[in-house]
């Protein structure tokens, strides 16, 4: 019986139609590299789409497993499968790339071919990290999504865009060398194998969890990222294109996340518990510090850079909390991050397109020339300060819920993230959006396209379905959220 290797199709599919419109795509003929790019991303997202009806959700195993040998040599193997916590980050990657793609249309008119392709090749990649099950082949995939993010800040960025490439490429990079060796340690300790899997069975001494702790600790937190390796990403943000913003805070910046759910706590797990304050720390330190630092800020994009440190600091905090409502709060808060702040930096690149500026001051009176765009934008700032009924609500009050049976004042630590995000997100569009006309600028300000409204119509009914009925996003991970929190509580020393 043939069986479809849907989970290669999905990190292979954009990969090849990114090479293609690379090696085939000319400057001379835009047109057709555009739809060509939309094409490449729409039959990425159809590929995965039969792992999510065709997804066991009662099983905690991992589904669709592909293995062949690799590298025989050292038992590395390209091994590929997902369970309920990796299979909606594939969909969330597919999906953000339709929109990227579908954003760029009209704004990059130069160096068409290789912008769309980074994107494509870079979403395959990303893919390729959420569904690896051998840690040699996660590393690979996890360090070569630095270079097509590199290329995109460094080519089509801001001013200050060689910078910026530079500061990403050099945290990102420096941060995983550790984990490599951690990687390797393993690969030792294990008799000489990366199987994921069996690393998680192993049982490992707690001064040697500690180490390897830390060390991919070093990694994943600069991926975040967290607190205090924060300071690249508000360059980054501000630098990049409006594509490279989306796809760096909708899916680049689960990567870490999703690193310690794979590895540091299922295989680390008597560090995990041991270091669990030390971590729950730094995530409220991101938490309050952090929103107020968002308060401050006179650029927008890098006020949302900030609250996506914020947002991402509440997902951390979920893991550590060892519970299952902290746990699949964590999860959701990660996909409804995904939507919101795609959309947030959309928004934020509409203005730019007109005015070619992010400064908060140029603006005011918005509401009076583009109506449509002020209440798509409205609908989006609540999300991100979590109103219920969005999707940025349920995870966040899942963890609140998660602290509350922890330790009460963790989460009423945690809960003012509802304020400051209601702070920063709504007095940040009163000063864009609301009162008179400020300038001639603003007066001649055309309300969004046809094409605009279409990406931020698809990211809002994302927002308002996982809002209302989260239960289809819940669902799929019950089973293996459950299984690693069995897994985690079990001692293995």
């Amino acid at each position: 019986m043939l069986t479809i290797p849907y989970l290669s199709l999905s990190i292979w599919v954009p990969i090849l139609f990114g090479l293609f419109i690379l090696a085939f795509g000319r400057d001379r003929n835009p047109g057709m590299v555009r739809g060509l790019a939309l094409i490449g991303s729409l039959v990425s997202f159809l590929v995965t789409l039969p792992l999510y009806y065709k997804f066991d959700t009662a099983s905690a195993a991992m589904q669709f497993v592909e293995k062949q040998p690799w590298i025989e040599r050292f038992a590395v193997n390209y091994a590929l499968g997902i369970d309920g916590i990796s299979l909606w980050f594939v969909l969330l990657t597919a999906f953000i790339t339709i929109i990227v793609v579908i954003s760029a249309w009209e704004v990059i008119q130069e160096n068409v071919a290789a912008y769309m392709a980074s994107f494509l090749i870079l979403s395959g990649v990303m893919i390729g990290v959420f569904t690896a099950l051998d840690g040699l082949l996660f590393y690979v995939f996890f360090e070569a999504t630095l270079i097509p993010m590199f290329i995109i800040i460094g080519i089509w960025g801001g001013p200050r865009r060689v910078y910026a490439s530079l500061k990403f490429f050099l945290f990102t990079f420096m941060g995983s060398l550790l984990t490599l060796v951690a990687l390797i340690y393993l690969w030792f300790y294990s008799g000489g194998s990366f199987d994921i899997l069996a690393w998680q069975k192993m049982p490992i001494p707690l001064d040697t969890q500690v180490l390897i702790f830390f060390a991919f600790l070093m990694a994943f937190a600069v991926k975040v990222p967290m607190w205090p390796v924060h300071t690249w990403l508000p360059d980054a943000h501000v630098e990049a294109p409006t594509g490279g913003s989306v796809v760096l805070a909708a899916v680049m910046l689960k990567l870490g996340a999703y690193g310690f759910l794979r590895f540091s706590l299922p295989i680390l797990p008597d560090a995990s518990h041991m270091l669990s304050g030390f971590m729950i720390g730094l995530a409220l330190i991101a938490v309050v510090y952090i929103g107020f630092v968002a308060l401050v800020q006179t650029d927008m994009k890098k006020l949302v850079a900030y609250s996506s440190i914020a947002h991402m600091g509440f997902v951390i905090l979920g893991f550590f909390l060892f519970n299952t409502l902290g746990m699949e709060g964590a999860i959701v808060q990660m996909i409804s991050h995904g939507f919101i702040s795609a959309a947030m930096f959309l928004c934020i690149g509409v203005l730019y397109d007109r005015m070619h500026s992010r400064e908060i001051a140029d603006y005011g009176g918005v509401v009076n020339t583009m109506p449509r765009f002020a209440a798509l934008f409205l609908f989006f700032s609540m999300a991100n300060a979590g109103l219920p009924a969005t999707s940025g609500f349920v995870g966040e009050f899942l963890v609140i819920l998660g602290a509350v049976q922890s330790n009460f004042w963790v989460a009423a630590v945690a809960a003012s993230t509802m304020i400051l995000g209601a702070a920063y997100s709504l007095w940040m569009y009163k000063r864009v959006v609301f009162g008179e006309v400020a300038n001639d600028h603003v007066a001649a300000l055309q309300d969004i396209s046809a094409r605009e409204f279409l990406m931020l119509a698809l990211l809002a009914i994302a927002v308002l379905v996982m809002g209302i009925y989260p239960f289809p996003f819940t669902d799929v991970m019950h089973a293996s959220v459950a299984e690693l929190l069995k897994h985690v509580a079990i001692p293995k020393i």
